[in-house]
């Protein structure tokens, strides 16, 4: 493998000195060479390089870095100590930097060990925002087979804060005209949104999550404005143990290309929702087209995100769009190309997911042993740290 090592001496010339003697082809330079060589469009020796080791400071690991970094197929690892270097590894998804004092063999260690998903406190009130890149992954499915499970043990509600192709009301044959999570939002611009009001707005779905539909017209979509929507998930926090929220995949901020600065943005519901989130799900279709719009679109939500753990779901896995081994192919083209090690699949399963849909009922409902379900349980006892009991 071939690494640039770029950082501070007397480190950078021992640790790449160290990596020579095994047997990797090591190569030391000043910690500000990576960011220089960025801004003039590339990374040096971008052809050949594998690794990069970059000092995880302002000046070093910046945008354009992790950009071209991510267009060559590069490798980042960070190294750092104390707590900035920590929060701006983590903006980027680049996980927890290594000390500079690190050994060669302990940084070899720590890239084939993968780093397991932050759980989340157990027995806490939370929000887990489902996110997927553009081209239908799945979120939404996800997002209802998520609530679903979590609702064998918890109490939970489902949102649909999508303001551009809202889907989950006419997936469950629920009436999207009455009130939702719109509602709730134009609630809380009054000042009576409480636990009481969310109970009467609410549609429950059988013994499952209680539900709150989206917006039917896409012309609705300046209801859901950010600041509604961060107080409105805010109080679901004393309504429910989980709320699982349903959100749209366009991450950009219009902000500079609109004259009326001061208007709603489109968007503003998603960020709000994922900036509110304790945990992000995020979906990839599990094919050559879902992963790369998945690897175009994870760095501006980890930017969007900061520090907050996401999970990534491989969804509708199936050997056909990727021949041998297609959970290896997955986990290698996330692991090399967005720095991503710890992947859960849900596999394809046309049968359950069509007689859902035609009877507008969770796949857990209608076919209790599709792969779909069990793989969605697998990630919630997995990734999500439930604790079986009620929160109090």
């Amino acid at each position: 493998m071939r690494a640039l090592i770029a950082l501070d001496e007397p480190h950078a010339t021992r640790l790449a000195e160290e990596l020579s003697r095994l047997g990797w082809d090591a190569h030391a330079t000043p910690a500000t060479t990576p960011g220089l060589a960025a801004a003039r469009g590339g990374v040096r020796g971008a052809e050949e390089l594998e690794l990069l080791v970059v000092a995880a400071r302002h000046d070093t690991l910046t945008r354009e870095l992790v950009t071209a970094c991510d267009r060559e197929g590069i490798r980042i690892a960070p190294v750092g100590d104390g707590e900035t270097p920590a929060r701006l590894a983590q903006a980027f998804g680049l996980g927890v930097p290594m000390s500079p004092r690190a050994s060669g063999r302990e940084l070899v260690r720590a890239l084939r060990d993968p780093l397991p998903v932050a759980p989340v406190p157990r027995n806490r009130r939370r929000v887990i925002a489902v996110w997927g890149a553009a081209g239908s992954p799945g979120r939404s499915t996800i997002a209802i087979e998520l609530a679903v499970e979590l609702a064998r043990d918890r109490d939970v509600a489902l949102i649909d804060a999508d303001s551009h192709a809202p889907s989950i009301a006419l997936a469950l044959g629920l009436p999207d005209e009455g009130p939702g999570f719109a509602a709730a939002c134009r609630q809380v611009n009054r000042g009576a949104l409480d636990v009481a009001e969310l109970d009467r707005i609410a549609l429950r779905l059988g013994r499952g999550p209680q539900v709150l539909a989206g917006i039917n017209r896409p012309s609705r979509w300046p209801e859901l404005r950010e600041d509604r929507v961060r107080a409105a998930l805010s109080i679901c926090r004393e309504w429910v143990d989980d709320t699982v929220v349903d959100v749209a995949a366009p991450l950009d901020r219009d902000e500079e290309i609109v004259s009326d600065l001061a208007g709603g943005r489109r968007n503003a519901a998603t960020i709000a929702a994922l900036q509110e989130a304790d945990l992000v799900v995020a979906v990839a279709g599990a094919d050559p087209v879902g992963i790369s719009r998945f690897v175009r679109g994870y760095a501006q939500l980890r930017e969007t995100v900061g520090a907050t753990p996401i999970a990534v779901v491989a969804n509708r896995l199936r050997p056909g769009s990727l021949g041998i081994d297609a959970r290896g192919q997955v986990r290698r083209s996330l692991d090399r190309f967005a720095g991503i090690r710890d992947v859960w699949f849900v596999p394809q399963d046309p049968r359950s997911a069509d007689a859902a849909l035609l009877a507008a009922r969770p796949i857990a409902d209608v076919a209790r042993r599709s792969p779909i379900v069990s793989g969605v349980r697998r990630f919630v006892s997995e990734a999500l740290a439930v604790d079986t009991r009620k929160a109090a």
